[in-house]
């Protein structure tokens, strides 16, 4: 542990011991926690990271959403008046908007009360589709093929004109204030999935938009429960509930056999939500920090428990004794998630098609020893992933297995020797087939977490005899220059939002590139699997489609997949009604604080 981080855990310890600092009002009730990483922003067209989209999430109401215990996951109405009509072709859906439903106040409103419309929903797709906002949703939803829409945006990028939101689009036909219809160019039998997403796929107000122009990210207005009231950027984020929102009732649709579950329905069945008054969210990077404090009461919830203090939270797997002594609750589940590295495909070291540049990322991958990464740095919490599909969602199978998941030094520098990686020079390190040298540049961050990863990072290459160099950065600007294509190769993470194995397959799939592709990785035969897994319906034939994309995946490299990762969060005493979310970022309006407990 460095001394820097016992500096600051000091520090923090001594700001704990000065005084709480919650107010003192008991009847306040104020959820707090800490985020790993900076947020981006809060316009939901404009971002892509969990950390902004957890607080949109809140902000912003897509027309469905994830039912908060049904497992498996069940989509049900949040704005919507019903589920979606559907033909049977799959190619129309028709939505009708629940009237009576008001965005939050805002001054871009003038005074008036703004309720929410169908147009609302069509403007907010416009707006992802816009090339002046530069959504890395955008691909997504050109995915869908609404009719038109990929025209019009077509349009302003050849005319070099601005996108015109008022142009009629055929496949988002506002037919009256509160119906809206999608007319599909294909089958799309899981566009509900989409539909849930109110991080992304929220309704935005076109008032709003055009009133704060370039400093939309920092004024979100929606019609969710909560209002963002302070932002200081990557360091405090403070929502409140909001005042106007509609009334709301606590209901779920637990399995008949969850016993947690119908607890937890038992307890909250016909509660208003939010429960809650106030969020305030800090952003600690340094896992002893963010650990302490939630050690010392400052923090409600610990979202997963940093890998350094696993063994001492929870001995094998079970929260510490001394934890449940004060009434902390654990709460696991295996993510549906992955920890993956990227390869950029278009640089000229790492990336390419050719066999010597394939054989080279193979090798990398084969000299990646998973089970060290997970025993010594992740502490036992996650298993080898074999592919890029993660748990829980369709095309994941416990029983396949792939290269994805060997470790072989042996193997690695075999192939590396037969494509022409040699030490031409004497140095002791390995060239490029030409006889230049060979040297990979690894993006990293600097936190101590990132350095134990580096640790392994360097015994991996020395073992292939592979020059290394670190590209440290913070998180954002890191993602920003992946999607510039300007790193060679980054770790990170990645958390399904709906339970189709496809969305994960999106950082595969060349239209996507820059965007959630952000290895670049362009394959015509992978392409041709992924639009066929699009229109298919659910069942054996895709089935057999996930399997091919999962193969390709190997052969080819782009992407290197380490593991699926357990997930451990711990509650204090008085945070109640918690659960993990599962495909959705949104909770903080089913819990409630024990205000009285908590003081």
């Amino acid at each position: 542990m460095s001394f820097l981080c016992r500096i600051r855990g000091l520090a923090l310890l001594l700001a704990i011991m000065a005084g709480p600092a919650w107010p003192s009002d008991g009847a306040t009730k104020v959820l707090r926690y800490a985020l790993s990483a900076a947020e981006t922003g809060f316009d939901p067209a404009q971002i892509d990271d969990i950390y902004s989209r957890t607080i949109t999430s809140h902000i912003f109401e897509a027309l469905y959403a994830y039912d908060y215990l049904a497992l498996p996951v069940k989509s049900v109405p949040l704005t919507a008046q019903g589920m979606p009509e559907v033909s049977a072709d799959h190619k129309t859906w028709t939505v009708h908007v629940r009237p009576g439903i008001y965005f939050a106040d805002d001054a871009a409103f003038k005074g008036r009360r703004r309720e929410l419309t169908a147009e609302d929903y069509a403007y907010s797709f416009k707006r992802i589709a816009d090339p002046a906002v530069k959504s890395p949703g955008w691909p997504s939803i050109e995915e869908q093929g609404i009719k038109g829409l990929a025209e019009l945006r077509k349009r302003a990028l050849l005319g070099k004109q601005a996108f015109d939101y008022d142009a009629p689009v055929e496949g988002l036909k506002v037919l009256d204030r509160y119906t809206l219809q999608f007319l599909l160019s294909e089958p799309r039998p899981r566009l509900l999935d989409m539909l849930t997403q109110s991080d992304v796929l929220g309704a935005v107000a076109r008032e709003v938009v055009e009133a704060y122009g370039d400093e939309i990210v920092a004024h979100p207005v929606g019609t969710g429960p909560f209002v963002l009231k302070q932002w200081r950027r990557s360091s405090l984020i403070v929502l409140e509930k909001n005042p106007g929102y509609r009334e709301r009732f606590y209901e779920a649709q637990p399995a008949a056999d969850d016993a947690e579950g119908q607890a937890l329905l038992a307890r909250f069945k016909g509660r208003r939500i939010p429960m809650i008054d106030r969020v305030e969210i800090s952003i600690i990077e340094e896992s002893q920090p963010r650990w302490l404090s939630y050690l010392s009461g400052e923090q409600d919830l610990m979202v997963s428990v940093p890998s350094e203090f696993i063994t001492v939270a929870l001995p094998n797997n079970r929260l510490a004794p001394g934890l449940a002594k004060k009434g902390m609750r654990l709460h696991r589940m295996l993510a549906a998630d992955c920890g993956f590295t990227f390869f950029n495909m278009e640089n000229p070291t790492v990336g390419g098609y050719s066999p010597e540049k394939v054989a080279l990322r193979r090798a990398i991958s084969l000299a990646m020893d998973m089970r060290r990464e997970i025993r010594q740095v992740r502490r036992g919490q996650a298993v080898v992933a074999q592919a890029h599909v993660v748990p829980h969602t369709s095309g994941y199978s416990q029983d396949y297995r792939s290269e994805m998941g060997d470790f072989s030094p042996e193997r690695a520098n075999a192939l590396l020797d037969l494509y022409g990686y040699l030490d031409r020079d004497g140095d002791g390190w390995r060239d490029m087939p030409d006889g230049s040298p060979l040297e990979v540049e690894v993006a990293t961050q600097p936190d101590s977490l990132s350095r134990q990863y580096d640790e392994l990072w360097k015994r991996s290459f020395d073992a292939l005899k592979i020059r290394i160099r670190f590209f440290p950065g913070k998180w954002p600007e890191q993602l920003k220059a992946a999607r510039a294509g300007k790193l060679m190769l980054w770790m990170m993470g990645n958390t399904a939002s709906g339970p189709d194995g496809q969305e994960a397959l999106q950082h595969l799939y060349g239209p996507q590139a820059g965007s959630q592709n952000l290895s670049r990785f362009k394959l015509k035969a992978f392409d041709e699997v992924y639009e066929r897994l699009t229109a298919l319906p659910d069942g054996p034939a895709r089935e057999a489609m996930f399997l091919q994309a999962k193969r390709l995946q190997a052969a080819y490299m782009p992407i290197k997949t380490h593991v699926h990762r357990y997930r451990n969060d711990i509650s204090q005493t008085w945070l109640l009604g918690y659960r993990v979310p599962l495909f959705r970022n949104e909770f903080w309006h089913f819990i409630d604080i024990d205000a009285a407990k908590k003081h």
